[in-house]
Order: structure tokens, then C-alpha cells, then sequence
């Protein structure tokens, strides 16, 4: 299961503010509050930024968490990272 993520929840949370109870409140401000203190700001070339906003509509991802994903996924290919094992009855695409 995805969760999903603060700013998301934050929106929902003002979407129907007089629904959320206080303390649903306080930890949804809480936790944005640790993120964006602990957020370190990345940019990017603008040719690069325009593909992330791109990718990111594609996959339903926020920026972030495409940056995330295409790591991840670099790091995997390289080997920098152990790659997610296969089960006996996946598909490899003639590779194994």
C-alpha cells in the first residue's frame, strides 16, 4: 500500500478542516513542519526540471518522488543496490 504523502494530506486536511479532529491535526503539521526542516532544496538545469514535471504527471509522483524513484532505479541497474528478487514464475524479458 502507497501512503501518501504530507502535502497531500495537508490538502485533503483543508479541504475538509472542520472534519479533522486536532490531534490528526497537529501531526500532520508536525510532520511537515520536520519535513520542510529537514527538506535540502535540489535544482536542477531547466531542461531537466521540465523533464521531471513531465515524469512526474506521467507517474502520478510528486517531483520529489520521482527523483527518488529514478535513483533508486539507477542505483539498482548499477548494482550500487541489491535488485528486487524474482520469483520462480516471473517474468525476466529473456534475461535471468
Amino acid at each position: 500500500m502507497i501512503m501518501p504523502d504530507t502535502a497531500a494530506l495537508l490538502e485533503d486536511a483543508a479541504d475538509r478542516i472542520a472534519d479533522i479532529s486536532r490531534p490528526d491535526l497537529q501531526i500532520m503539521l508536525r510532520r511537515a513542519a520536520l519535513r520542510l526542516r529537514n527538506a535540502g532544496a535540489l535544482s536542477m538545469d531547466n531542461d531537466v526540471e521540465e523533464a521531471l514535471r513531465d515524469l512526474s504527471g506521467e507517474f502520478g509522483m510528486t517531483r520529489n518522488d520521482t527523483i527518488r524513484y529514478i535513483v533508486r532505479e539507477w542505483m539498482e541497474k548499477s548494482t550500487y543496490l541489491p535488485v528486487h528478487e524474482l520469483d520462480e514464475d516471473g517474468d525476466v524479458d529473456g534475461t535471468a
